[in-house]
């Protein structure tokens, strides 16, 4: 069962983000790129207020994902990408994304936080950061 509602067009574009933001990293990273994603649509707190969609989240501005900002967003997932966005929209979850907000990629360790978010752990390139329970209480909610 779903935990954020969605079509098959926007399934498609979260398959594209994930794709295009983690697959070097393989299928976990992008599971942990599309839990970012869906955790976003839910949270509706910090910088994710009035979020509602897939395409609300993937095409947020200001904000939003170096894929889209930067013109890596242009391959069209394809079924291995769609069956993993299929997860995550039905509350698939890893760690260390399981409750993250953000990711990045940096040159040398993760910092402790980021914008005053804290690091959850890395997986291969990617570092991911949470808000706290207080701040962001939709993120901690069981599906």
């Amino acid at each position: 069962m779903p935990v954020i509602k969605t079509n098959s067009e926007e399934t498609k574009l979260l398959a594209r983000l994930m794709r295009a933001e983690a697959e070097g990293e393989g299928e976990l990273g992008m599971l942990m790129v599309g839990n970012v994603g869906v955790n976003r649509v839910r949270a509706n707190c910090l910088d994710f207020r009035n979020i509602r969609s897939i395409r609300d989240m993937v095409f947020q501005q200001p904000g939003g994902f170096e894929a889209v900002q930067k013109g890596y967003f242009y391959q069209a997932a394809r079924d291995r990408e769609i069956r993993l966005a299929r997860r995550v929209i039905n509350g698939e979850r890893h760690h260390p994304a399981t409750y993250s907000l953000w990711f990045f990629r940096p040159a040398g360790d993760c910092p402790p936080t980021w914008y005053n978010q804290r690091l959850t752990g890395r997986y291969k390139a990617h570092c991911f950061f949470a808000p706290s329970e207080d701040d962001c209480p939709a993120v901690y909610r069981t599906y």
